[in-house]
């Protein structure tokens, strides 16, 4: 019990006087544990503080130039130049769904314009926190609104981007894998796949990448995406496409769109549901534009989803940003300014498939043993080598390449001057084991 003080002020300073003799027992925080890094962006943190000049970053899914510098997209530049210009520009609040324009186009894009889900206004969609934020709220709004009495399982799979377990399991959703990737060959492991979602209980939510999978870069073909349909519709289950890299995996953004567009179009009308980021595709990483679409079978429903999803958005964050979605929506909008990001794609999408081959050719000059074509035949960003934790610990400890310890690397990380030596690395671990 505190002594008698004569001010509020003595009293508190027997009070600190006392819990700082009684040690760490009073410190609201003392029972805090160390979080481990984010084994991603911890990757950065690793490369940052390598002083070696030899040093690779090919950890994180950013797209960098020959020199290996970050690259602003013309068509991203002028659009921000012109919104800085426009005299009737503000800094007002968005609605909860964001700006409208943007979510317009951001269904066109992904389904295209004419498609009849948009003409019968059934699609509900709300601008979110770039491709993380849409699978969040979209996690969200299954786990409260789902049927009752339906399982609240969320089928992901084996493996996948690492954030997508924590993401819907924070939602509250059961989490569970179907096999996806066949280390023998590094590609798709199909008969796994069909049987693990074949056995999917009723109503499961599937999660889908609709291009460029990462981390393996491993994509279904058409013939196996429409038996994949046919399964889902045969299973009743509710497909989740992840859409981070639309126009980055081919170049072509209608091409990148064909899965996302077969599952929209099926007779019924298909439900599903769509995550979308402008991230790697606009070069909008630090800005946060994404989207998130429900496709419903009636402008009814549709109009109530969106009501629902805006209240899983009022307490999360209130609004999004507007910056990014206005770049996104401007870029998309304007005809000159759409060709011109078209273009850039086409070019980074081309620059990566190069990247693609001129390690692959490294690789085979130095002999090494086994198959390496999986390097061309995977799309996208990455690359999912098959490399042991162990060799890729002395990746990144004897060569100073940082990468993730799956073995996934960032092919948009590399260069022509730095392929012989990733393949050196590559060879020297392969032959050692990941030994010293």
């Amino acid at each position: 019990m505190l002594p008698e003080c004569d001010s509020p002020n003595a009293r508190l300073a027997v009070l600190a006087r006392q819990l700082c003799a009684g040690g760490t027992d009073g410190s609201t925080w003392e029972h805090v544990q160390q979080a481990p890094p984010d084994p991603i962006i911890g990757v950065n943190d690793s490369y940052r503080a390598d002083t070696d000049p030899r040093k690779l970053n090919l950890g994180v899914g950013a797209y960098r130039t020959e020199e290996g510098k970050p690259y602003v997209l013309r068509a991203v530049r002028e659009a921000e130049a012109a919104l800085a210009a426009d005299p009737a520009a503000n800094k007002e609040y968005l609605p909860i769904a964001g700006l409208p324009e943007f979510n317009r186009l951001s269904r066109e894009l992904a389904l295209g314009p004419g498609h009849a889900a948009i003409r019968d206004g059934r699609v509900a969609t709300v601008q979110a926190l770039s491709g993380t934020g849409a699978l969040r709220v979209g996690a969200e709004f299954l786990a409260q609104h789902l049927p009752p009495g339906q399982p609240r399982v969320v089928y992901v799979p084996n493996p996948t981007w690492g954030n997508h377990k924590t993401i819907f399991g924070k939602a509250g959703m059961q989490v569970r894998e179907y096999r996806y990737f066949d280390a023998k060959t590094r590609g798709l492991d199909f008969a796994g796949m069909c049987a693990d979602i074949g056995a999917a209980p009723p109503g499961a939510v599937l999660l889908l990448h609709a291009c460029a999978h990462n981390p393996t870069g491993v994509d279904p073909s058409p013939d196996q995406w429409r038996q994949l349909l046919a399964l889902t519709q045969e299973k009743r289950l509710l497909p989740f496409f992840d859409s981070a890299y639309q126009g980055f995996a081919s170049g072509d953004l209608d091409a990148d769109a064909a899965s996302v567009r077969l599952f929209a179009s099926a007779p019924g009308p298909q439900e599903m549901v769509l995550a979308q980021s402008f991230a790697k595709n606009m070069g909008l990483y630090g800005e946060r534009a994404g989207a998130l679409s429900v496709v419903c079978r009636s402008k009814d429903v549709a109009g109530r989803v969106e009501s629902q999803l805006k209240l899983v958005i009022r307490p999360m964050y209130s609004n999004p940003p507007m910056h990014g979605a206005a770049i996104a929506a401007r870029v998309m909008a304007d005809p000159r300014l759409n060709a011109l990001w078209k273009e850039e794609l086409a070019g980074m999408a081309n620059r990566i498939k190069a990247m693609r081959q001129a390690l692959y050719g490294q690789l085979v000059a130095r002999q090494l043993p086994g198959d390496w074509s999986f390097v061309l035949k995977q799309i996208g960003m990455f690359s999912y080598t098959g490399l042991s934790k162990a060799q890729c610990e002395a990746l990144t400890r004897k060569w100073h390449i940082h990468l993730t310890m799956d073995g996934r690397i960032s092919m948009a990380g590399l260069s022509a001057a730095s392929c012989p030596y990733l393949a050196e690395a590559i060879a020297d671990v392969v032959a050692t084991g990941g030994s010293a």
